[in-house]
């Protein structure tokens, strides 16, 4: 049974690919066209029943943007059950705001470098980075 990209939620996909955000329309643009260590992106892509901003299938890696709307109790256990479900298909999960894409994009794409050099390096060890997380 596929898990990717499912037909079901494919008007879903479509839907948030028309309206990106523009701190998500700015990441896209240093993705695109496998720009970023000749690594390919994909823009909104459904694994199970969630839907990740950005995905990079070779090593099965998430990034995530998270507008204000993630900063609320239920917004964050949902996020957590998705993270929880991703994990279990060995998809590591990277969380920014929205501000650091607009205040710092290159620190942003340097840690996404960074975690894909780590990815293919130890054959994708399975963990969740979010930035602004105690270490």
């Amino acid at each position: 049974m596929p898990i990717h990209n499912t037909k079901r939620l494919k008007p879903v996909r479509k839907s948030l690919r028309s309206s990106l955000t523009p701190a998500e329309a700015i990441l896209w643009k240093n993705l695109q066209r496998s720009q970023l260590d000749g690594m390919k992106f994909r823009r909104q892509h459904s694994i199970g029943s969630y839907v990740v901003d950005f995905y990079c299938p070779e090593c099965r890696l998430a990034v995530e943007l998270d507008g204000e709307g993630h900063f609320n109790s239920i917004k964050a256990q949902y996020d957590a059950r998705r993270t929880a479900f991703l994990s279990k298909l060995n998809v590591q999960v990277i969380r920014f705001e929205n501000r650091m894409v607009s205040e710092n994009l290159e620190g942003v794409l340097e840690t996404i470098r960074r975690i894909l050099a780590d990815r293919r390096k130890l054959g994708g060890q399975r963990k969740t980075y979010h930035p602004l997380a105690p270490s």
